[in-house]
């Protein structure tokens, strides 16, 4: 990459909170990461130069837009700065990064804040269901689906298992090391959780099918949430460095990145994949570009990984096209146990998506500020050890908008 873009810090909401029934709205959501991100780095309010906001489906939650107004409307110091808001389903919060960094790369800024939001546990989850469903094709696809995201993963996990076959004990051990990862991050959802053994087997009463093929366990939540960082130019990482007496190595900075997009059906990502040895091509292409913008070989030079496990089947699709494994072979990772926590490449130290929660607009910001974290060494309780160099995948949709970054020192 031609120019560094540095990681200041940042901060998140603990997504176990409901602020609906808090009598919160999503201006709350939104200025709690903000105000905790200020105090976290210590940098003065003014010195934020341009701001962008990841967000999905607020005017359909909570009827709102104009979320760069609203974050105004909180820090009326900010008044003047440029703002946008960017959308592309779940990896809305990676568009709004990418957006920060062509400013800090062109020069046009030195210190851009990026915040990703979500209020969602405001409605029931038949109408959550529906709200999300604006991410597939609205009247094309998934139109006898009771839960269109469930059903759409279903799909493709059953394509999975006709192309190379999969194994439910599989994805239950994904699922499981997520929870149980989960329990370490004091802002996950599902940290207090206590789930049983037969949770993660196929007992249709502690763990039913809730659509096509897909169990509860495989299913992430979706939460209220927002995080914030700050990314800055090398000039401006380079004065913090000095004004706050640390050294400047120290300052993690985005060494790589990928951005891809497919068309919006799965049906036609489907209908391609057979002539592909990886059967989704534009998510491989998007991890490989961010491993050679950071100057990294594979996935085996990496420390820790933050991966999109919207469902578990999705965390599967993604180990393999990370080039961890051949196609289809996913399930070797699985059994050797090497993706969990203090094991050789940790995957959702955080505890992912399904552990940590999905405020779907907040979970790519959220997925950077874990990886500055780990390279930072201020991970805490899931601090990966000696962690250098971070992979991160964010996707939006049934593998449709793909988002892929290194994080390091």
């Amino acid at each position: 990459m031609a120019k560094k873009v540095f990681i200041i810090g940042g901060a998140q909401t603990d997504f176990s909170i409901n602020w609906n029934r808090a009598e919160k709205e999503i201006s709350d959501i939104l200025q709690a990461s903000f105000d905790r991100a200020l105090e976290n780095c210590k940098i003065d309010l003014t010195d934020i130069q341009s701001a962008h906001i990841g967000n999905f489906v607020g005017e359909l939650f909570c009827g709102q837009g104009q979320l760069g107004g609203l974050l105004i409307q909180c820090y009326p110091e900010l008044t003047g700065i440029p703002t946008a808001r960017h959308e592309a389903a779940c990896a809305s919060g990676s568009m709004a990064i990418m957006a920060a960094m062509r400013e800090i790369e062109t020069e046009w800024y030195d210190l851009v804040a990026v915040s990703g939001i979500e209020l969602m546990r405001n409605v029931d989850g038949k109408t959550a269901s529906d709200y999300l469903g604006a991410a597939a094709w609205i009247g094309h696809e998934v139109l006898n689906a009771q839960y269109a995201w469930v059903s759409l993963f279903s799909d493709i996990q059953n394509y999975y298992e006709e192309r190379f076959g999969v194994n439910e004990e599989h994805l239950a051990a994904i699922a499981k090391i997520n929870y149980d990862n989960a329990k370490r991050n004091p802002n996950a959802q599902t940290r207090t959780w206590e789930l049983p053994k037969e949770f993660f087997s196929d007992d249709n009463h502690a763990n039913p099918l809730v659509e096509g093929s897909l169990r509860k366990s495989d299913c992430g939540r979706i939460t209220d949430g927002s995080a914030t960082i700050f990314l800055a130019s090398e000039k401006y990482a380079k004065e913090y460095a000095q004004r706050h007496h640390i050294p400047f190595d120290s300052i993690p900075y985005i060494k790589g990145w990928g951005h891809r997009t497919a068309p919006i059906t799965l049906t036609q990502k489907l209908s391609v994949s057979h002539q592909f040895d990886y059967p989704f091509p534009h998510l491989k292409g998007a991890i490989e570009d961010a491993f050679q913008r950071a100057d990294l070989k594979d996935a085996s030079q990496l420390d820790a990984i933050e991966t999109h496990d919207c469902f578990t089947i999705s965390e599967y699709v993604a180990l393999e096209h990370f080039g961890l494994t051949a196609p289809g072979e996913g399930w070797k990772i699985i059994e050797n146990n090497s993706i969990a926590f203090g094991r050789k490449l940790p995957v959702n130290p955080s505890g992912g998506l399904i552990g940590a929660g999905h405020p779907v607009g907040a979970t790519g910001v959220r997925m950077m500020l874990d990886a500055y974290k780990q390279v930072s060494n201020k991970a805490e309780n899931y601090q990966v050890e000696n962690a250098k160099d971070v992979g991160i995948l964010n996707i939006g949709g049934s593998f449709t908008t793909v988002a892929s970054f290194v994080v390091g020192k």
